[in-house]
C-alpha cells in the first residue's frame, strides 16, 4: 500500500480543505502550477508557452458537481474559454471532466451541455478531450463521447494505464485522438494494477500499441525514461512526429518541455485555471513523489503546510479507526 498516494487522494477529496482552498486562493503556493484564476491570467500564460512553440491544452478546473447550477455555470465559463481561444488565435484545445457538466446530477442533463460545447468548439476547429476521471464515472463518460462523435470528430479523451480494461478501450478507440497516462486516482485491486511496476509496463505497451495503429498520440509524462523510450521507438518504427506529442503539467520540468520543442517535438502543456484548483493540485502530489520534488521549494509555505498538517491528523485518525474496528 502506498501510503504517501492514499494519503494525496484523501486530501484531494475532502471538501472542507477545498473550501479553505477556495477562499485562500492561490497564496497557498500553487500559483507555480495553476495558471491562475481569471481567464486573463490563463491568456498571458498561454501567450508565453505559444512564444516557445509550445500548445496548450485548458482545464478550467471543477469536477464532482453535483448541482445544475454550477454545472450550468462551468458550462458557460468553458464556453467563453473557447471564445477566448478563437479571439486571441491561440494554440490551444479544450480538456474538460465530465462532472464538471453534471454526470453526477443526470446523464441527458451532462449531456446536453457537453454537446453544446463540443458544438462550439467545432463551429472554430477546436479540439475537446474527455479528461477521464475514476472507475465509477469510466463508462458513462465513454457513453457520452461514442454519442457525440456521431456528429462531431473534435473530440477525444484519455486512456488511463492502471486500468485492467485499458488495452481494450485503446484498440476500441484507435480512431480517436487521445491522451495516455498512467492514472491518478485510488482504484481497487480488482479493476486497476497496483504496483507502479504493472502500471509503468502497461503504459509502455499502450503508449507503443497507438502509436503504430492510432490516429494522434498525446503521451503525458514528466518521466525522462519514458520519453527517451518513445524517442528510441518511434525513430526505429519511422513514425513522423505529427502523429504525436509529449504533454507536461503547467510548472513542471520547464526546462524539458522547451528542450524537447527545440529539438523538434510536438509539445502541449495541460494547463489549469480556476478557483477550483485543490482537488487537481493534491492528486499531482499523489501521482508520483517525483512531483512532489519537482515543485516542493517553489508550492509550499506556511498556509499550504497547515492545510496538509491537517489533513495528514485527519487521514491518520482514519487508519487508526479502521485498525480499532478490525
Amino acid at each position: 500500500m502506498n501510503v504517501t498516494k492514499d494519503f494525496f487522494i484523501m486530501l484531494s477529496q475532502n471538501r472542507m480543505l477545498n473550501g479553505a482552498a477556495k477562499r485562500w486562493g492561490l497564496k497557498l503556493g500553487a500559483q507555480s502550477v495553476v495558471a491562475g484564476t481569471t481567464v486573463d491570467e490563463m491568456v498571458e500564460s498561454i501567450r508565453k508557452l505559444n512564444a516557445s512553440g509550445i500548445s496548450a491544452t485548458i482545464d478550467n478546473l471543477g469536477e464532482f458537481v453535483f448541482d445544475k447550477e454550477e454545472a450550468l455555470q462551468a458550462k458557460l465559463q468553458i464556453l467563453a474559454v473557447i471564445e477566448v481561444i478563437h479571439q486571441h488565435n491561440l494554440d490551444a484545445h479544450i480538456s474538460l471532466k465530465p462532472t464538471q457538466l453534471g454526470l453526477d446530477v443526470d446523464y441527458d442533463f451532462c449531456l446536453e451541455n457537453l454537446r453544446e460545447i463540443v458544438s462550439a468548439a467545432h463551429e472554430y476547429g477546436i479540439f475537446v478531450n474527455f479528461d477521464m476521471e475514476d472507475h465509477s464515472h469510466l463508462q458513462p463518460s465513454f457513453d457520452i463521447l461514442d454519442e457525440l462523435h456521431k456528429d462531431y470528430d473534435n473530440v477525444g479523451t484519455v486512456i488511463q494505464a492502471y486500468f485492467f480494461r485499458a488495452e481494450e478501450d485503446i484498440q476500441k478507440y484507435k480512431d480517436y485522438r487521445l491522451r495516455i497516462v498512467k492514472g491518478a486516482y485510488k482504484e481497487p485491486e480488482n479493476l486497476a494494477y497496483q504496483t507502479k511496476e504493472e502500471i509503468d509496463a502497461n503504459y509502455i505497451k499502450l503508449i507503443e500499441y497507438h502509436l503504430l495503429n492510432g490516429t494522434f498520440t498525446s503521451i503525458a509524462t514528466h518521466d525522462h525514461h519514458v520519453i527517451n523510450h518513445v524517442k528510441k521507438f518511434v525513430k526505429e518504427h519511422e513514425i513522423p512526429n505529427d502523429k504525436f506529442e509529449f504533454q507536461m503539467l503547467y510548472g513542471f520540468r520547464k526546462d524539458m518541455q522547451l528542450q524537447l520543442t527545440k529539438e523538434g517535438y510536438n509539445f502541449c502543456t495541460y494547463v489549469p485555471f480556476g478557483v477550483d484548483w485543490y482537488g487537481y493540485f493534491m492528486r499531482r502530489l499523489a501521482e508520483r513523489p517525483q512531483n512532489l520534488n519537482l515543485i516542493v521549494k517553489q508550492t509550499f509555505n506556511k498556509k499550504t503546510n497547515t492545510m496538509i498538517g491537517l489533513g495528514a491528523g485527519a487521514f491518520l485518525l482514519g487508519r487508526m479507526t479502521k485498525k480499532t474496528k478490525h
